[in-house]
């Protein structure tokens, strides 16, 4: 019989990216995309409310900071328009898919992205 692996905790690493949210350069859609430890984040920008995600679409691979911001906040890719939510990375239109979504916070010592 094999034993119950125990629930693997993960630690959040958490990466200055800014003094400040206006430090950051966003494009006209409230886009842009840094990289972390290697890892190519794409950080957006709307109704005065900063999120982060994978920069890569899962569905094609598309660079999400090329799409755009929809009314209702989601991101939406420039290949295919699949819409994600920034709240938690849920497909909002329908195909299934899950965008890595990453946690900003603004702090007095500056902007941090929690990976």
């Amino acid at each position: 019989m094999k034993p119950i692996e125990p629930i693997k905790k993960f630690v959040m690493i958490w990466h200055k990216i800014a003094e400040t949210i206006e430090e950051l350069s966003f494009n006209k859609e409230g886009l842009t995309t840094l990289e972390i430890e290697g890892k190519q984040v794409c950080l957006v920008n709307y109704n005065k409310e900063i999120g982060a995600c994978a920069a890569k679409c899962p569905h094609a691979g598309a660079n999400m900071s090329d799409g755009y911001i929809d009314a209702l906040g989601n991101i939406v890719c420039p290949l295919h328009r699949y819409k994600f939510s920034m709240k938690n990375g849920r497909n909002t239109s329908g195909e299934g898919y899950f965008l890595k979504t990453y946690t900003i916070e603004v702090r007095k010592d500056g902007v941090f992205v929690g990976i």
